[in-house]
């Protein structure tokens, strides 16, 4: 395959698969009522069909480089795409629980694998002064599942049966799989490491216990002591792999990658800052919903506006990356994304939909800025030899991060509404408004991660070259 070919059509490739991923991801949500009823179970019991599959990504992630070292992105990447698909036909056909949660799992394994590994290819494929398009490119699709997910699930469980929200997955992951074994580069290590047994058994126990703890305390069902003591054991686990992996050659994580000043930034700083905005998809259909008294498909309409944004964003933020450099953009952004969460604590029962309408383009607009900005920079002094574990530790550390968020913004808006029934209207109001002005708040708070950036730092990926001068 020629450079030309790899670069025009790399990015739809991932992207696609980058698609499937993140819409399977919260579309399912929608139809837990409806699964809960066909199965003759309680829908609480069907936690363990979200928490199976976020256990999987926290296991299977950490790997994920290793793999392709070993075996060549195009084979695993391939192998992923086919994975998640068979394994949504296999979701879809259940005919109990148990039989869901393995499904789940196994989807979780190929989730796992695609988006490490499609990004690896990515950064292998483009020098880093093209870096920033085409990874901008990529990251739209990771903005627009999530938005179309609960719409798009609503509307299958309206009219048709729940299975097809896993059916939908087939269609695309074909596609995916065609464009992945035609066009797909194929790089390898060029020293493959051992598996590194020991760490993959630590790290990967102590983001599991992680993710599924952070998943346990967004939904109130572990009492205080316990969520302590396990918390207590997935740092411990966490711990443990660190002086674990300072005593061996080859480490599953090589931690001391963070000592590149942009790629600990970008990784750490884009970890706290989604401690703020992760919460948002969650908290913005209860507002429209249960405050605002909006039906489920307005409320879904309502999120539209943010995708939108951020495919403007798209077209944007190469140029003012170049222009502004890294730093001034993401300490910025970041405030202007605090300012747009804590006005949404402006919108009541008589807000016109309008003003509603331009929160959410800002907020799409400046989300997008800010993940586009944290994501390209974090390569842009990673050498070649180190992408994939550069990769490997970005994408474990987002999806922690994710799951932080959402747990995050759950308890804000709980604490916020004490012993309140969920039904008392002005109640709910009230506490979304607090949570937003809290979620705001420390969403302002983590652009001081941001300040240790230097001015020229990022600009072999904004501008091209290190060298040009501001």
């Amino acid at each position: 395959m020629t450079p030309t070919l790899a670069k025009s059509t790399l990015p739809w490739i991932v992207a696609v698969a980058l698609f499937m991923e993140q819409l399977d991801t919260t579309i399912v949500n929608t139809a837990v009522p409806a699964m809960a009823e066909n199965l003759g179970v309680a829908p609480l019991s069907l936690k363990a069909v979200v928490a199976s599959y976020i256990l999987s990504l926290a296991v299977g992630i950490p790997v994920s480089g290793w793999m392709a070292d070993h075996f060549g992105t195009r084979r695993v990447f391939a192998t992923a795409v086919a994975v998640f698909t068979f394994s949504s036909v296999l979701c879809g056909l259940a005919q109990n629980l148990p039989m869901l949660v393995a499904g789940r799992i196994l989807q979780g394994m190929g989730a796992a694998m695609m988006m490490p590994v499609g990004r690896l290819a990515i950064i292998r494929t483009f020098p880093k002064g093209e870096l920033l398009r085409a990874m901008n490119f990529v990251i739209v699709p990771a903005l627009i599942g999530p938005l179309l997910g609960p719409t798009a699930g609503g509307l299958i469980v309206h009219w048709l049966s729940w299975r097809y929200i896993f059916f939908v997955n087939v269609p695309v992951g074909l596609v995916a799989l065609w464009l992945a074994y035609r066009h797909m580069p194929d790089y390898r290590g060029d020293a493959p490491r051992p598996l590194d047994v020991v760490g993959l058994a630590l790290f990967g126990s102590g983001a599991a216990l992680l993710s599924w703890l952070l998943e346990v305390f967004g939904e109130h069902t572990l009492d205080a002591t316990s969520g302590v003591l396990l918390l207590s054991l997935s740092l411990g686990l966490f711990a443990a792999y660190a002086w674990h992996a300072r005593e061996i050659a080859h480490p599953l994580l090589r931690l001391t990658l963070f000592r590149v000043r942009t790629f600990r930034v970008s990784v750490v700083g884009g970890f706290i800052t989604r401690l703020g905005v992760g919460g948002m998809p969650f908290l913005l259909p209860l507002l429209y919903q249960v405050g605002l008294g909006m039906p489920a498909w307005q409320s879904g309409l309502l999120m539209m506006p943010v995708a939108a944004a951020a495919i403007a964003m798209k077209f944007i933020a190469p140029g003012m990356l170049a222009r502004y450099g890294y730093r001034r953009v993401l300490i910025v952004n970041t405030v202007m994304i605090g300012i747009v969460v804590c006005l949404f604590a402006t919108a009541g029962p008589h807000t016109p939909v309008a003003l509603i309408v331009v929160l959410a383009l800002a907020m799409g607009f400046f989300n997008s800025l800010q993940y586009t900005s944290m994501n390209s920079m974090a390569y842009a002094d990673i050498d070649a030899a180190d992408s994939s574990m550069a990769s490997t530790i970005a994408s474990s550390m987002q999806q922690m991060s994710m799951s932080f968020g959402l747990a995050c913004g759950s308890l804000i808006a709980g604490a916020y509404l004490g012993g309140l029934p969920q039904t008392d209207q002005a109640a709910v109001t009230t506490a979304l408004h607090h949570a937003f002005l809290t979620v705001g708040g420390l969403t302002m708070l983590s652009s001081l991660s941001f300040w240790s950036l230097r001015p020229r730092d990022g600009e072999s990926v904004s501008r091209g070259t290190a060298q040009i001068p501001v």
